[in-house]
Formats: C-alpha cells, structure tokens, sequence
C-alpha cells in the first residue's frame, strides 16, 4: 500500500511539474501587428541575450532595416540605435548543428562574413526572420552553383545560341525564378553532353520542410545560428518583407519595434499556438 501511495505521488509531482513549466514567449510588436515567437534551450547563449535586450528594453525603437522580399527581414541594430562605438558590438559563439533549418518563421542571428569572422560568431544582437518559398524537389536536390557555372559553358556554344537569348532575356526582364527553372530544364541535358553531375544529396527531412513549409536552403550552408521560430504572425512578416525599400534594402517608411517578453506555461503555448517542445513528442 505504502508503494502503490509513493508511486502515486511520485507521478503527481511529474505532472504538476510539467504542467508549470514555462518559457517565455516573444512578442514583437509592429505597425503591421504582433509577431509571436519561442526561442530555442538548445541554443542557450543566444536566447539568454536576447531576453536580456528584450527585458532592458533594448530593442524598442529599433527597426527592420533590411527588407528582402522572398528571402528575410532583418531588425534589432541596438548598437547602431545606442550609438556605441563599433569595438563595443559584442559577438555571441555559434551555436550550430542543432538540427533546425532555415525553414520559413526562422528566427536566426545574423553575423559579419566569414573572411573576418572565421568562427561564425552572431551578432550581440541583430537578428532575421526567414520568409523565403516553397521548392521542388529537383531544386533541392541539384548544386545550384554548379548548375549554373555549367549552363554558362553550355549557353556558350554555337549550336546554343537561342538558349543563350532566351536567358539574357529572362534576365533583362528581372524574372530570376524563371532563370533558375529554364537552367534545372536543361540539368540532365548537360550532365550527358559535358559529363557532370549536377546533383546534390539533401536529407528527407530538410526536402519534406522546404517543398511543404518553405524557407530559405542555401542559408543552411552558411553557417548561420538559427535559435528560434515565429509561432503566430508570418503575415505580419509577409507584409513587412513587401515594403517598398531604399538603398541596402531599407524601408522607405520606417517598420519600428517593441519586443515584450512574457512568462507562459509551455501547455499553454502548445494549446494556443500549437509549439510542440521536444519533450513532449
């Protein structure tokens, strides 16, 4: 009887345990509306700093200052907006492989390129939002940068003439994706008239994530820290992303910024906003 009560407990206690459990739930507020988010346990360092920014109240008035329509928007320059000297921009170490992709609603740290920053350190505190799209199966399985230096030897022939205006055409038209499509048209074409081999290998998964959810592949090769994702509001980011931009990609009209952090159950935040957190798979 003893036993069956200890184990009895022992089982409430776990339940009340998880029960209580919170996290704490982003919210970014815009003109456009709220964009709601959870950062990741698994990448430790870059959630603590920006609750820390969000709770000082860092952030707010900040802005996205870099819009890229089917790509990223990008906000958070706390640095430049507090006027600190650049040898105070503090970097954070990488936190990579841990399994999360640039898939559409990715939240990631942006960072200086890789022949100043060798080790991949993110930014103290500018940070992006994938929006990105769907794609085939064929693009993600194809080395793009391949592909393409092969289809310039290819358009480069005689007998290739038509192709080759038909591409600087596409090009002159600013229709890019329909660049991309006309070259994987001519993949296997090439690969058996200049014996290469354009594909790649992807993982199930990371297919299955970008030809259902989308986002942005190419990024997952680049050694960003992706350390949260958006839960509610990818139309508020899909509004953002579509601001009719100046110079470096910067909003004609400002988008300003206020990031409020809220403590929340986890069975909350998995009711409400349909997270599921790893331990509960």
């Amino acid at each position: 009887m003893k036993k069956y009560s200890l184990g009895l407990l022992i089982m409430l206690s776990l339940l009340m345990s998880c029960s209580s459990q919170k996290d704490s739930l982003i919210k970014i507020h815009t003109r456009y509306g709220d964009i709601y988010a959870i950062l990741y346990d698994e990448t430790p360092k870059h959630k603590e700093n920006f609750i820390k920014l969000a709770e000082a109240g860092r952030f707010d008035s900040t802005e996205f200052h870099r819009v890229i329509d089917n790509f990223m928007v990008q906000a958070g320059d706390v640095f430049t907006k507090e006027g600190l000297p650049e040898e105070e921009w503090y970097t954070i170490p990488a936190e990579l492989d841990k399994g999360y992709l640039h898939e559409k609603g990715a939240i990631a740290a942006a960072r200086k390129s890789d022949h100043v920053n060798p080790e991949k350190r993110s930014s103290g505190c500018q940070f992006y939002i994938v929006e990105g799209r769907k794609y085939s199966e064929e693009e993600l399985t194809t080395n793009v940068k391949k592909l393409q230096k092969e289809f310039m030897k290819y358009i480069s022939l005689e007998s290739q003439r038509a192709l080759a205006e038909q591409y600087v055409k596409l090009y002159e038209d600013g229709r890019y994706e329909e660049m991309t499509q006309l070259m994987l048209s001519k993949k296997e074409e090439m690969e058996d008239f200049l014996h290469v081999n354009l594909s790649k290998e992807m993982d199930e998964a990371a297919i299955e994530t970008f030809t259902t959810v989308g986002g942005t592949p190419h990024l997952d090769e680049g050694g960003y820290t992706v350390f949260g994702k958006v839960i509610k509001g990818m139309d508020v980011v899909d509004k953002i992303s579509s601001e009719k931009t100046a110079a470096m990609d910067r909003p004609v009209d400002p988008v300003y910024i206020t990031v409020e952090v809220e403590k929340v159950p986890k069975r909350k935040i998995t009711k409400e906003y349909g997270f599921e957190y790893s331990e509960d798979k």
